[in-house]
């Protein structure tokens, strides 16, 4: 059919509602149009009718109506520009071969300024703005460079122009424009200059973004967990969520819709447009949803069954069909969520650095506390293995550096986190995961706590996960060591020092019955070391319980002669070659000898005897060897300050610490004391004949 007759057709079909098909027809149709028609006002007048159609815009939506128009009305604009730059091209050769042309034979800026012609008053601003993104991103998308720099540019300028009074009008807009501007945004902002997008009216722009992708047209407000449950039912002892389910087919719509699929894109513009705002209340608004958001995601996870379930459990727990189809896309939803949130909070964090209205102290650790909130509403998705990245540690890591340095936010943090007192290990597996955050985040704040608080908000919760008697699984590991870091924490502190007397014994015996079952020799030694530190001078501790840090090494040292002999396997995660072989005994002398630098003075000389007595005690010749690798590297590496290594070299030269340590005590020798040469000797043994 000639494209003057087709126009004519599509138009008359612009008028009316059709069903699904029909309408499908309708975009195929005008796509086509604008592809082959030649002459310029025809095209300014197909998209003129196409924006202002009721087939098109009052169309029985589907359950997405941003995908079923806002997005195909997108496509059909950058479709059509990717066909009739690739048709311009191809009409140069076509031209000298002498054959005839394909498509309206159309320049592509004169194709371009035709269409936006088109977008006129009858219409509005946010249709508008899928016009012009569709345009641009079929000229300039994927490196095609179909326009000229000046064209370019009269196209960014339009697309911001466009978007700002689309922003502007949005009250008197349908509920689907904010949603549509912030789509035709997300496409084209990749693809516009810095001085364009520097024109976008951020203040505008980042309220409607960040509504649009965690709202209705989003991730649903964090809503979508709530129709899981009913679906998941008991298949023998395992929990199955079958993958014909209605909430599964609503989690992959949900998946599916144009804001959640492309949420890493619309992140950095979101983000963009943190850090632009000219209104810094606009970010504090925008957190606060992100707060509330997460929440709501959080509070939603724990009403599920699944939420019981540890990770490494999953085998157990679900049918094989739930723990290969159902499961892996709800986390991959999950994760997409808290990859388009840090990078939220990358900015968020960013901006609160380098804002004067933000980096107050009234303001500065508020933004902060808020930020680790929301890393704890999303800790059950990032505990995962998604907690390492580059931008998730820069956010956790600068708000706790924030946080730390002001005692009542940090203390009212802790009081709003901290795990119900039950006194008991709980058994659910979210319990644990947030346990697992709070832990490992009261690690760095009790310099500025009060003794009472640290003792309340931190070394209380953890004493539950002290015990060695807790089964062995992942989680539980990160449990035990979160505990353990929190608690050296605490005694670290200089105004702990009661509770360092209080706490140092019971500390010291739950490290040696933990050891080598729970904790790793490289761990024993760790924490036993800086025990030993925080008892030594020149903490306050050193001065009125002087005789504490000794009595912890005799613990050490009297269970060395009955410490099992035999190697122990490489901690979980680490090489087997990458650390030398170490048994229970040996670590325990290594424990003496690490325990050195920190030691009085009056007594560092006895241990250094002691540590080379002891070091014989060592069966195994390379174990034994090592260890005496280690005392030479305390006594000769600089780990000792100048008044201990001096001891130290005296008693090496003089006194008989290299004689002990290179051939053992006297008595393995078999032979009698140096004597200097002259000396008057005892005969009293001597034979008689």
């Amino acid at each position: 059919m000639p494209a003057d007759r087709l126009l004519n057709q599509v138009l008359g079909l612009y008028q009316t509602v059709h069903d699904d098909a029909q309408t499908d027809r309708i975009f195929g149709t005008t796509l086509s149009l604008l592809t082959e028609l030649s002459n310029p006002l025809n095209l300014s007048l197909l998209t003129s009718q196409f924006l202002t159609a009721p087939a098109i815009w009052y169309q029985q939506h589907g359950p997405d109506p941003l995908r079923s128009t806002c997005l195909r009305v997108l496509g059909v604009y950058n479709t059509a520009a990717i066909h009739v730059h690739r048709n311009e091209l191809e009409n140069e050769d076509r031209r000298r071969a002498g054959l005839p042309i394909t498509g309206g034979g159309l320049k592509s800026e004169a194709w371009a300024r035709a269409v936006v012609k088109g977008a006129d008053e009858k219409s509005s601003r946010w249709q508008h703005l899928l016009v012009l993104a569709g345009i641009l991103m079929g000229f300039e998308g994927n490196e095609r460079h179909g326009l000229s720099r000046s064209m370019v540019g009269t196209l960014e300028q339009a697309v911001a122009t466009a978007a700002n009074l689309a922003l502007r009008t949005l009250s008197r807009e349908p509920p689907l424009a904010a949603a549509a501007v912030v789509l035709a945004l997300n496409y084209a902002f990749p693809l516009m200059s810095d001085g364009a997008r520097a024109s976008v009216d951020c203040d505008a722009l980042l309220p409607v973004a960040v509504q649009s992708l965690v709202g209705d047209h989003g991730y649903h407000g964090g809503m979508f967990l709530d129709s899981i449950d009913p679906d998941v039912g008991q298949a023998g002892q395992k929990l199955d969520w079958p993958e014909a389910s209605m909430s599964f087919a609503a989690i992959r719509q949900l998946s599916s819709r144009p804001l959640v699929e492309t949420a890493g894109p619309l992140s950095k513009l979101i983000a963009f447009a943190v850090e632009h705002a000219r209104d810094h209340c606009l970010i504090l608004q925008a957190q606060d949803e992100l707060v509330n958001f997460t929440a709501r995601l959080l509070e939603q996870w724990r009403r599920i069954k699944l939420s019981s379930i540890d990770q490494a459990d999953e085998g157990a727990c679900l049918t094989e069909n739930s723990l290969e189809v159902t499961w892996p896309a709800l986390w991959r939803l999950l994760t997409s969520v808290l990859f388009a949130v840090v990078a939220i909070l990358r900015a968020v964090t960013a901006r609160s650095l380098l804002d004067p209205h933000l980096r107050n102290d009234a303001m500065a650790p508020l933004i902060a506390a808020k930020t680790l909130h929301i890393y704890r509403n999303l800790y059950f998705v990032s505990s995962r293995g998604n907690d390492s990245f580059q931008v998730y540690a820069f956010c956790y890591n600068t708000c706790i550096d924030i946080l730390a340095r002001y005692r009542e936010p940090a203390t009212a943090f802790l009081s709003d986190t901290i795990p119900p007192n039950t006194g008991t290990i709980p058994t659910h597996a979210l319990n644990k995961v947030l346990d697992l955050f709070y832990l490992n985040t009261a690690e760095h704040l009790p310099l500025n706590l009060t003794p009472e608080a640290c003792e309340a908000l931190i070394i209380q919760p953890a004493s539950i996960y002290l015990s060695h008697s807790m089964p062995l699984s992942r989680r539980m590991v990160e449990l035990f060591e979160a505990a353990h870091s929190a608690t050296l924490s605490v005694l670290s502190c200089p105004q702990n020092g009661p509770i360092a007397v209080k706490m140092a014994p019971f500390y010291a015996e739950t490290l040696l019955v933990a050891f080598p079952s729970h904790i790793s020799p490289r761990q024993f030694r760790l924490a036993f070391s800086t025990l030993m530190q925080i008892l030594s001078p020149p903490f306050p501790v050193s001065a009125t319980n002087p005789e504490l840090a000794e009595t912890l090494l005799e613990m050490v040292r009297f269970r060395i002669p009955t410490a099992g002999q035999s190697y122990l396997a490489p901690a979980p995660g680490q090489d087997q070659t990458a650390q030398e072989p170490t048994s229970e005994q040996s670590a325990l002398v290594l424990t003496l000898i690490d325990a050195l630098p920190f030691l009085p003075l009056p007594i560092v000389e006895d241990w250094m005897t002691i540590v080379g007595t002891t070091l014989h005690e060592i069966p195994d010749a390379s174990m034994r060897e090592s260890t005496k690798q280690r005392l030479w590297e305390i006594l000769g590496s600089g780990e000792m300050d100048v008044e201990r290594a001096a001891i130290g070299v005296a008693w090496w030269g003089t006194k008989g610490g290299r004689e002990l340590v290179l051939f053992g005590p006297t008595q393995q020798r078999g032979q009698d004391s140096f004597l200097m040469s002259g000396a008057i000797v005892d005969d009293k043994g001597a034979s008689r004949l």
